[in-house]
């Protein structure tokens, strides 16, 4: 169970999370964009979310400034989640207005404002779950898009939910955080796409 649990955890980081996410949108949404603008797209999104981040894991890692890459204590979360605010919303603002795909680009603005959240989190000692808030980010961005263009998303919001209460058992088990810590990841990250849409 341990192995099954660890595999969820790692198959389902958060770095590999909105890469996914744009796959789904673009596939299962109707849109015009081009092979090329898709593919630009799909490469600006995994190198900016996956490789940077895992980059700047592996540099902290040797500058011993984390244990390993959990990154299980709060002291150690401040720099990388503050770095990663900083990278969704410059990749928010770079689609919006050089790519101009306006709801991919509320995408990575609603995970810029959620991570401020768990960063604000942290100086109350509350390390909210990225996991659960990457997961909740992605099923409330999908129940947006659906109300915003009147296109229902059943099956990709209940796989959502579903992967979500998974993902959840699995940091459970893992003893990685603690019930309220992972809730409050999936609602806070759930409700982020609503008020970033009704305030930006």
């Amino acid at each position: 169970m341990y192995r099954f649990y660890k595999t969820i955890s790692v198959v389902l980081h958060p770095i590999m999370v909105p890469t996914i996410g744009i796959i789904l949108y673009l596939l299962i949404l109707p849109n015009s964009y081009t092979s090329k603008q898709k593919t630009a797209l799909l490469a600006l999104v995994f190198i900016t979310t996956y490789l940077v981040p895992l980059l700047i894991l592996a540099l902290f890692k040797k500058l011993n400034l984390i244990h390993n890459f959990n990154i299980k204590g709060v002291k150690e979360r401040k720099v990388p989640v503050a770095l990663m605010i900083i990278v969704f919303y410059l990749l928010g603002n770079t689609i919006e207005n050089n790519i101009k795909m306006t709801d991919i680009s509320l995408l990575f603005y609603t995970s810029s404002i959620a991570l401020t959240f768990a960063y604000l989190c942290l100086a109350y000692q509350l390390k909210i779950s990225i996991h659960l808030l990457s997961l909740g980010i992605s099923t409330g961005f999908f129940i947006l898009i659906g109300f915003i263009y009147n296109y229902s998303l059943p099956i990709v919001v209940i796989v959502n939910i579903l992967l979500a209460g998974i993902v959840a058992n699995a940091r459970l088990y893992l003893k990685m955080h603690k019930p309220k810590e992972v809730y409050l990841g999936f609602l806070s990250g759930l409700i982020a796409p609503f008020v970033v849409y009704n305030f930006l």
